[in-house]
């Protein structure tokens, strides 16, 4: 059986140094304008890096992970905007499927289908998606007034943030009007959130037969005010989440 190596994506630089810090005997990797960081996180073997932006940045860095690192299992985490109206700034999403929303090879094959794959949505492996669940749940419960100032719940109204699974939709696209967001809940009723990497990422890990799990933590509702304050949940808000999470993560154990 070969050994256990967890690779983690993040989407933020500030989401890589919070996770950083979790990991001891750390050596770094540079290539491809990326920098990978080796080492143990709870005593299993490590590789953390930033994804860079968009489905063709982040499916080349997740290739990279697999075909040079030999990880086993990745868990990407970052931000995402809300499309579902009953998500708020805070939630996290734990996606149990995600799909390209630009992906329309019509009429050659249906709207949102792969190439070559004849698959729509990816689905999280079972396992995966029960040890994220976990891992999150036990943040909210332990209270995020553990790691987040009063000031910046009060700002962001992070008073009860509350974890969703489902479909999270990714794109080389930015939303940030509503008429944008309501023509994507329109084709894609189910959807939870959107972002722009972890469809691709999942297809990268789907060809590969590498297990995998994205996070997201909803940074904003994908409108006109989506830049407002981005640059500080960012810092102050979502790179302690996601040090929170994949601690715990590590804790329970991916098996």
């Amino acid at each position: 059986m070969n050994e256990k190596v967890i690779g983690i994506m993040g989407a933020m630089h500030e989401e890589i140094n919070s996770v950083l810090e979790l990991m001891t005997s750390v050596e770094e990797f540079s290539f491809g304008k990326r920098t990978y960081y080796t080492g143990t996180i709870n005593g299993i073997k490590t590789v953390l890096v930033f994804s860079r932006w968009g489905k063709v940045a982040a499916a080349t860095t997740v290739t990279s992970l697999i075909t040079r690192f030999n990880i086993t299992d990745l868990i990407f985490i970052g931000v995402a905007g809300a499309v579902d109206p009953k998500l708020k700034i805070g939630d996290a999403v734990i996606a149990a499927r995600l799909i390209q929303h630009d992906m329309d090879a019509r009429p050659l094959m249906p709207r949102f289908e792969l190439p070559l794959l004849g698959l729509g949505y990816l689905e999280t492996e079972p396992r995966h998606l029960a040890v994220a669940q976990q891992a999150v749940e036990t943040m909210f419960n332990n209270g995020i007034k553990a790691f987040i100032s009063q000031e910046e719940i009060e700002r962001f109204g992070l008073n009860a943030p509350r974890l969703y699974t489902g479909d999270i939709a990714s794109g080389d696209k930015f939303f940030a009007s509503q008429e944008d967001k309501e023509t994507l809940h329109a084709a894609l009723p189910e959807t939870l959130c959107v972002e722009m990497e972890g469809a691709a990422v999942a297809q990268v890990c789907y060809e590969y037969e590498v297990p995998f799990v994205v996070i997201r933590i909803i940074s904003d509702e994908c409108n006109e005010n989506s830049s407002i304050d981005f640059p500080d949940f960012i810092q102050n808000v979502s790179s302690r989440y996601a040090h929170r999470i994949i601690e715990n993560i590590f804790e329970l154990g991916i098996s």
